[in-house]
């Protein structure tokens, strides 16, 4: 006796194929949302640098940033502004980029998107946290105390400001790991099996992006950027086995891995 088809709505796919111009303008609209987003970010950011400048003064000596020329003291603060916009419009300009790669997908798994969201805001948030209360006064320190009898340290804003913002910011953004690990894997592209047998290549690469995140030449910065990375690079092999779990196809990545085969 033939088995009755699936009838469960959850997993019904949407019906109709979106054309060439519907894809266009469904990217249009969500660039416009994310563009958007930004904006409404930065317009608060503009708000919140002044006090976010005290705060990031607070970690060199002496407490105070040195301007040099009449615009060094603008330019910073709408850079501040800015970037506090970017960590504020992130959920919303990650959802955008999501909900766009991932039209494919059954409703019933798009309830990921719904947990996905928040782990990647929390993830970007532990990863700023993770810079300014444990890399960057490790890092300052060593760098402020490097050949005291031969440097005295003074903080030019026009060089010291953008290293805070690019390591606290690019800190977060490396801490998407997992999130991005988990929707390559959702996309077929990568699986648990090959992102494990090829942990050698991710240390390299997880090396050489610590090394571009850390200012420092020291090995004890570095280490501190690479531990947590190296962390989440084992927890996004676990998602990405939870991704993959009841998948019927092969992920691009691993043509050999062994999947649940099709039912018709």
């Amino acid at each position: 006796m033939a088995e009755e088809p699936n009838t469960d709505p959850a997993d019904a796919p949407e019906e109709g194929a979106m054309s060439l111009l519907d894809h266009l303008r469904e990217l249009r609209d969500r660039l416009f949302r994310a563009v958007l987003a930004l904006g409404v970010g930065t317009g608060i950011g503009f708000f919140l640098a002044e006090p976010v400048l005290r705060v990031l003064a607070e970690r060199i000596p002496g407490q105070r940033f040195i301007v040099i020329n009449p615009t060094e003291g603008l330019t910073n603060y709408f850079t501040v502004a800015v970037t506090i916009g970017a960590a504020l419009a992130m959920p919303v300009i990650l959802y955008q980029i999501i909900a766009f790669i991932m039209p494919g997908l059954l409703p019933r798994e798009r309830r990921w998107l719904y947990i996905g969201l928040p782990m990647a805001t929390l993830l970007f948030l532990l990863g700023m946290a993770f810079s300014w209360f444990l890399f960057l006064p490790n890092a300052i320190d060593f760098l402020a105390n490097l050949l005291p009898s031969v440097f005295t340290a003074q903080y030019r804003v026009d060089e010291t400001l953008p290293f805070f913002t690019n390591v606290i910011f690019w800190m977060g953004v490396a801490f998407e790991m997992p999130i991005l690990i988990f929707t390559l894997a959702k996309l077929n592209v990568v699986s648990a099996g090959v992102l494990a047998r090829q942990w050698r290549y991710a240390i390299v690469i997880i090396a050489v992006v610590s090394a571009l995140i850390t200012p420092t030449p020291d090995p004890v910065n570095m280490g501190l950027v690479m531990l947590p990375l190296l962390v989440l690079y084992l927890v996004s092999i676990v998602l990405a086995r939870l991704a993959r779990r009841g998948a019927t196809v092969p992920a691009m990545l691993d043509p050999n891995e062994k999947v649940r085969e099709a039912t018709t």
